[in-house]
């Protein structure tokens, strides 16, 4: 935040709201980013007028007479030198299996018991591996599970139970019902330096609680689903005619024409999410539609999103949390691999093929999974009593951003608005609510 007499700096947005010499405007184009582009709100903006958050891999510097210049030292580049283009899918295989150990190894503390986040999908499950391949010794893993809701399945222990199995971990498994997660819900949205929509941060959160009681450092497999095209938006972006309309279909949470209609009229007006996908495409380098959609995730939506959800809710138990497949040599070489390499055969397709020589292949040909929290996908009972109150108290009512008309409609039938990405319609207007209140604005 940045006044003509004063500068600002802090980790989180909310130390800056704390200091409480900031107005509290919320920016009409943050707000679409949030209610459109899944939450995530790039940089420079943030949810609150006027206030900057600096971008990745920037630095800032700031004189005595007030004058500043920002400098970028890192760009991903998407592109391939010529022998590089010579590269069979095998050569990127090996380069990719040596380049993945190596990145597992420079995390690894001498002396220290290291902990997993396993949550019994690919990713966690190839890190176990790779520790256990670098000769990682009394390794701890770690997973967690939800009450079932709506049919859906709370946990994923059948996938974590394998690979604890598999590697004679001292594997811990944390059951959360509603008598936890509740009660927990006030403080994980607290520790949160913006409002983050997705399920899993409650489960991150109460699994760091239990993690903290026995190691300070763990290993997460975030990042691997965006740097090697996991997703399932990744593979109809392969030849795509129009890659801006297709990601924008296949990701966003609502279409602009939705956003117009259920914010009030002070908060209408240009449909700034699919300008900013416009504009990040267009950057030059990644030519294939799938690597810009790759290049974009990877530098924005990462940042602002899993990597962000994961550090905010391991450091509110003073648990470090170190990230592999965001090791930088790796990263660079995932972006020279070629996009069919990548996203092929359903996604992430040579890391699956890297995997099989380490890791059990129950684990990588099941079906692709996320963190369950189905309790706050279809939001019943207990949970949407809290969401209620949070909607319905003063400040909820009197801050007329969103149509009490949609909120109204939102709570009547919870279970019928979904987004594309799986999420809930109403636990991401409840949860932004939820947060300003946390953060007093």
């Amino acid at each position: 935040c940045k006044t003509p007499e004063s500068l600002i700096f802090t980790s989180s947005l909310p130390a800056i709201l704390k200091t409480g010499t900031v107005k509290t405007e919320i920016s009409k184009q943050a707000l679409h980013y949030y209610m459109s582009f899944h939450a995530v709100v790039p940089a420079p903006h943030t949810l609150i007028k006027g206030l900057e958050k600096l971008p990745p891999a920037t630095t800032m510097t700031v004189k005595s007479d007030g004058t500043f210049s920002r400098n970028s030292y890192w760009h991903l580049k998407f592109e391939r030198d010529k022998e590089e283009e010579q590269y069979q899918f095998e050569d990127w295989k090996r380069y990719l299996s040596h380049t993945l150990m190596a990145a597992v190894k420079r995390r690894l503390v001498a002396d220290v018991p290291v902990g997993v986040l396993l949550s019994g999908g690919l990713d966690s499950s190839l890190i176990v591996g790779l520790l256990a391949e670098a000769g990682q010794k009394d390794l701890k893993t770690f997973s967690i599970g939800f009450e079932s809701v709506g049919g859906e399945e709370g946990n994923e222990f059948k996938y974590s139970d394998i690979i604890a199995r598999h590697y004679d971990t001292d594997h811990h498994k944390i059951q959360a019902d509603s008598e936890h997660v509740l009660p927990s819900m006030t403080d994980c949205v607290q520790a949160m330096s913006e409002p983050m929509v997705s399920h899993d941060c409650i489960g991150f959160y109460l699994l760091s609680q239990e993690v903290a009681k026995h190691v300070k450092v763990v290993q997460s497999g975030q990042g691997a689903d965006e740097v090697f095209g996991g997703y399932h938006w990744y593979p109809p972006m392969m030849g795509s005619s129009n890659p801006v309309a297709d990601y924008r279909q296949a990701f966003c949470d609502r279409t602009d024409s939705e956003f117009q209609e259920i914010v009030t009229e002070s908060y209408r007006g240009h449909d700034f999410s699919t300008e900013f996908i416009e504009t990040q495409f267009a950057v030059p380098g990644a030519k294939d539609p799938a690597d810009k959609a790759l290049r974009m995730d990877t530098t924005i939506m990462l940042i602002d999103d899993p990597v962000k959800r994961v550090d905010n809710m391991t450091m509110a138990w003073s648990l470090e949390a170190r990230v592999p497949f965001l090791d930088h040599e790796l990263v660079e070489l995932a972006a020279k691999i070629p996009a069919e390499h990548k996203v092929g055969k359903g996604g992430k397709y040579i890391l699956k093929e890297a995997a099989r020589d380490i890791i059990p292949s129950e684990v990588i040909d099941r079906p692709k999974g996320y963190f369950p929290v189905p309790a706050l996908k279809y939001i019943q009972g207990k949970y949407l009593d809290f969401v209620t109150d949070i909607l319905k108290n003063d400040a909820g009512r009197y801050r007329n951003m969103v149509q009490a008309e949609y909120t109204d409609m939102l709570l009547k039938s919870p279970e019928a608005h979904i987004t594309p990405l799986k999420g809930s319609k109403l636990w991401q207007i409840a949860l932004l609510e939820f947060w300003m209140q946390q953060n007093d604005i």
